[in-house]
């Protein structure tokens, strides 16, 4: 079975053997038997769609926002017959997408090669091309980020959104730069940022890996999202129902570690963003009482995914609830407006 294309490293995501989604096996472990209609909230190239069904599942519902992935998807889904339905949508919308309720949902987070090998989707610092980085292909481009946005808000989602810690000095150099001429490609933005900080290290991450990070997330706003989508999530699961959820970096496993101690009804680990929570009714069982991450034998088929974590909670009858950002730790970035 071909899994999702590989991820870059330059982004902090696996970039594994295409055949095989990164903590599948795991997935498929956690979650047997698989059967029912599941959702797979980030199709990409279908890896985890195709190995769903072939575990059990009736039917698979793929979300994507990217029209190029449904695109691709409607060829390699042509023989699975209504076995796999496509929609385009976000995290967000997956449970009024799905129309019914689930038995699984699974999200593998991130951006896909797919989009980063295309120089014109502007992700990639490693190829230049227009700054883009749009998933949708529409709305806010990087570009009107980078040039419209006020320094602080530069400032403020380079730091919270990519942990760089230069984010002001990366923040003031792009402004100084722009005032001269507008930053419209990733080589361009590149290269602003790389002389902010010191030449890395061998073995050590592109200087710019942390900016770019940060602005792709604005611009896809994919911390709300994500936290919009775990709610949607529960609300679509039936009892018994599990979420599944693949993360690459710790920005985005706290948010779900947040998301499950909450609905499993457990407090510990609040952070200084989220308030206090007196509702422990369990609205999800955790199946993983912590992390799984990859095995020794899936590191060594693919060194990059070391970084991977998946965890995974079951659905009670409870009624759903929805969790705000602030409960989450979603940091907020105050829009100061344009320049």
């Amino acid at each position: 079975m071909q899994g999702p294309l590989p991820r870059s490293s330059e982004t902090g995501r696996p970039s594994e053997d295409p055949h095989i989604p990164v903590l599948i096996d795991a997935i498929l472990r956690e979650c047997a038997p698989v059967s029912g209609v599941w959702l797979d909230g980030t199709l990409g190239a279908g890896g985890y769609t195709r190995a769903l069904l072939a575990a059990g599942a009736a039917q698979v519902i793929g979300v994507d926002r990217d029209p190029l992935a449904l695109r691709m998807a409607s060829e390699w889904a042509a023989p699975y017959g209504d076995r796999v339905r496509l929609a385009e949508g976000t995290f967000s919308d997956l449970d009024e997408l799905a129309g019914e309720a689930l038995d699984g949902v699974v999200l593998d987070l991130g951006v896909s090669s797919m989009q980063l090998d295309q120089a014109e989707r502007g992700f990639s610092f490693m190829k230049d091309g227009p700054l883009d980085m749009r998933m949708s292909q529409s709305g806010e481009s990087a570009a009107d980020l980078v040039n419209g946005a006020e320094e602080g808000v530069l400032a403020d989602i380079l730091y919270h959104y990519g942990e760089e810690r230069a984010s002001r000095r990366i923040a003031h150099a792009i402004v100084a730069a722009r005032a001269v001429e507008p930053v419209t490609t990733t080589a361009k933005l590149a290269e602003i940022v790389a002389k902010c900080l010191p030449r890395p290290k061998p073995g050590q991450s592109h200087p710019a890996t942390r900016s770019f990070q940060a602005i792709r997330i604005a611009v896809n706003t994919e911390f709300a999202e994500l936290a919009e989508g775990l709610n949607a999530a529960e609300r679509a699961l039936k009892p018994g129902g599990l979420l599944a959820v693949v993360t690459f970096h710790s920005l985005e496993d706290r948010i779900v570690k947040r998301f499950f101690q909450l609905a499993s009804g457990h407090e510990a680990n609040a952070n200084r963003y989220a308030p206090a929570k007196a509702d422990t009714t369990a609205r999800f069982d955790m199946v993983t009482r912590k992390a799984v991450a990859p095995d020794e034998a899936e590191i060594a088929r693919n060194p990059r995914a070391r970084s991977a974590k998946l965890r995974v909670g079951r659905r009670t009858q409870a009624p759903a609830k929805t969790l705000s950002a602030a409960e989450l730790g979603l940091p907020e970035i105050q829009k100061k407006g344009r320049r």
